[in-house]
């Protein structure tokens, strides 16, 4: 379950992310109270998964997978470059993540 937990804490990183760029610096109304309710829901649901999961695990996958989903849904829905350096920075941050998952093991 605290898979699952985590894995909603990561999807209302990346809503948070987004609705931060919607709320234009918190000057329209609904994207702002969507952004309030992410960042509500993502560290609940992080808090959730960390009563079972190591934070030295749980932390970094939930900023990445934040970081991969902004990064993604920045270029899908607000037209910003995907150029070569995102994306090996990307499959860099997922190596890392991926490594401490290993190392923890």
């Amino acid at each position: 379950m605290a898979w699952l937990y985590l894995a909603a804490a990561a999807v209302f990183e990346i809503v948070f992310a987004l609705g931060m760029k919607y709320s234009q610096g918190f000057t329209k109304l609904g994207p702002s109270v969507l952004t309030a309710v992410a960042v509500a829901g993502g560290l609940g649901f992080l808090g959730l998964a960390l009563k079972d999961l190591p934070v030295s695990v749980a932390y970094p996958i939930w900023t990445a997978v934040g970081t991969l989903g902004t990064v993604v849904f920045g270029f899908a829905l607000l037209g910003e470059a995907l150029t070569l350096a995102k994306v090996l920075s990307a499959v860099a941050i997922v190596g890392g993540v991926a490594g401490l998952k290993i190392a923890s093991s």
